[in-house]
């Protein structure tokens, strides 16, 4: 894996979008995923790597600066759309080993990817289309 992402993906605007596989690929490298989503998300359903930061998008401003400068720092949410947005912050402000996940946790999962899930809790692709797995 090259650090700054150049050989996968695609560019929009000068940010690199990965794909679930290809993002995968890279953590088992040493790349870290970013969970931008909030709380009640991230315990229905978390990424299946060790290499996980969780910094709500609620909070990314305040938080971000203690995100590590010198990794490659993948960006992930449901489906992708504030995780740009938190990728965006990043890179204004100086990070440079930056990357998307398109699709977010939703294609992640979709692509087979490792998941963690409560075996009890909820199931669905999204918060609107959750529902309790025991109904």
């Amino acid at each position: 894996m090259n650090d700054n992402f150049n050989d996968l993906g695609f560019a929009i605007n000068g940010l690199r979008h990965l794909t679930g596989r290809q993002a995968y690929k890279c953590c088992l490298q040493g790349a870290i995923i970013v969970d931008v989503r909030d709380e009640i998300e991230t315990a229905i359903k978390a990424f299946g790597t060790d290499n996980v930061l969780f910094c709500p998008i609620d909070r990314f401003e305040k938080l971000f600066l203690t995100l590590p400068d010198n990794k490659p720092l993948i960006i992930a949410d449901c489906v992708g759309i504030h995780s740009k947005e938190a990728a965006q912050i990043l890179m204004r402000n100086g990070y440079t080993l930056v990357a998307n996940l398109a699709g977010g946790i939703v294609d992640w999962e979709r692509n087979g990817l490792p998941m963690r899930t409560p075996e009890e809790t909820m199931s669905g692709q999204c918060l609107c289309m959750m529902k309790s797995k025991k109904s």
